[in-house]
């Protein structure tokens, strides 16, 4: 990842980003080597899923865990893109904000944004 989006997937507001990771890495441009996301995707039924798929898996665990995840530190570093990713599209007031109703026109306005902010 050279630091652009790979994906842009809107889900409601109070959807899990756990259970939108599959229909996302689906729409992956190209073949997934490695996962690396916060506690919030930490869930057993997804790591076997990726695993199956030849997914390396850099997750942490949560506290609630009784058993504890190992963690790649030195891979988990890399996480900061993601977030500079965020951090860029989020510059744009209309997109921080989510001015739009609809989630067509949040989708167009999150496109053209992101064509400014990584490819011009």
């Amino acid at each position: 990842m050279i630091g652009r989006p790979g994906v842009i997937h809107l889900t409601s507001g109070n959807a899990s980003d756990v259970k939108t990771a599959p229909a996302v890495l689906d729409k992956a441009p190209g073949p997934v080597r490695r996962l690396i996301a916060d506690k919030g995707y930490d869930a057993d039924w997804l790591r076997q899923e990726l695993r199956q798929h030849g997914i390396s898996v850099v997750i942490p665990g949560t506290r609630a865990r009784k058993r504890k995840i190992r963690l790649d530190k030195r891979r988990y570093r890399d996480r900061w893109r993601v977030e500079a990713v965020l951090c860029r599209l989020k510059a744009f007031r209309r997109i921080a904000t989510r001015y739009d109703k609809l989630a067509r026109n949040f989708a167009s306005a999150l496109a053209l944004a992101a064509v400014i902010a990584f490819w011009c």
